[in-house]
């Protein structure tokens, strides 16, 4: 993956919090969607709605214990923002730096979406995405890195400890690269869109093989396939290149995080009727469907089985 290097870069789509003094505790009340989060704790989707505004209290109690926090350093830069960002100008910069990368991945992802969403009715606002180390707070509840990945309709942002990158890799197995940090950060993007779409409000079941929390982070997956499709097209694309190797290390990536690889592996056995995110398999057919059609009607993952 490669980045168009007189491209400028919007830094002003990324909040920077690594560095920042940790939260003095886990204490108020968070939502998280998905069920089974002991086990899975891995790019989930934070959203109020799901429980129907029902909480666990305390934090995220046993989750950190299965997923222990990250511990500053091993995010790499943890400046503020106005120092560690600031290097990041154009796209020469994000084929250089890993973070300055991931903001050349959201900006990407974002200007996708700006012109997609209109041209089907929807107005499409903007989602930051936070950098943090170890614990923040967010309209959701707090939160610490051990969720992973998440998006959190409530403030409308996507927070990423970028030591999950590494996690992704050393604890779940994905081969890693720079095409499977963009494809997590698509994912996130993707529950952006369900949620200015109207998408989110369909979930009632949390857990299953044909659950709707699946069936959304299924489409979330698929809604990363099709901005895969289009990145390196359009009115001045910021991602100039895209390899087979590239969507493949994506396809890694996405079944890495699969329920019955996660569960494989952290509880020796599967369980289909406590899945919340799918199969390896179904990640890896979601987002091939996304990729290779490059169409939002290619994502209906509310219809028929999955």
């Amino acid at each position: 993956m490669e980045f168009d290097e007189d491209a400028g870069l919007d830094t002003s789509q990324v909040s920077d919090q690594r560095g920042a003094s940790p939260l003095g505790g886990m204490g108020g009340r968070i939502a998280v969607g998905g069920g089974g989060l002991g086990v899975i704790g891995v790019v989930i989707y934070i959203v109020v709605s799901l429980l129907g505004g029902g909480s666990s209290s305390g934090g995220l109690g046993g989750l950190t214990q299965l997923f222990p926090t990250t511990q500053p350093g091993q995010t790499g830069a943890t400046a503020p923002a106005s120092q560690a960002l600031s290097e990041c100008r154009t796209g020469a910069d994000a084929n250089k730096r890993a973070d300055c990368r991931i903001v050349a991945v959201v900006n990407s992802v974002q200007q996708y979406w700006a012109q997609e969403l209109p041209r089907r009715g929807v107005p499409y606002q903007q989602a930051q995405t936070v950098f943090f180390t170890g614990q923040v707070s967010t309209g959701c509840g707090a939160a610490s890195s051990a969720v992973g990945p998440f998006y959190c309709p409530a403030d409308q942002r996507v927070y990423i400890d970028l030591g999950f990158y590494q996690e992704l890799q050393s604890k779940f197995g994905a081969k890693g690269g720079p095409f499977a940090e963009a494809y997590v950060i698509a994912h996130e993007y993707g529950h952006h869109v369900q949620h200015l779409t109207g998408q989110t409000e369909r979930v009632r079941t949390e857990q299953g093989p044909q659950s709707d929390a699946v069936r959304l982070e299924l489409q979330a997956d698929c809604y990363a396939g099709v901005w895969a499709n289009h990145a390196t097209s359009g009115p001045q694309p910021l991602i100039t290149r895209l390899t087979p190797d590239d969507i493949a290390s994506g396809l890694d990536a996405a079944a890495a995080v699969g329920d019955d690889r996660i569960q494989k592996e952290f509880q020796g056995k599967v369980n289909p009727e406590s899945w919340t995110h799918g199969s390896a398999a179904q990640r890896q057919k979601w987002f091939t469907n996304g990729y290779e059609r490059g169409d939002m009607a290619a994502c209906d993952t509310f219809s028929g089985p999955i």
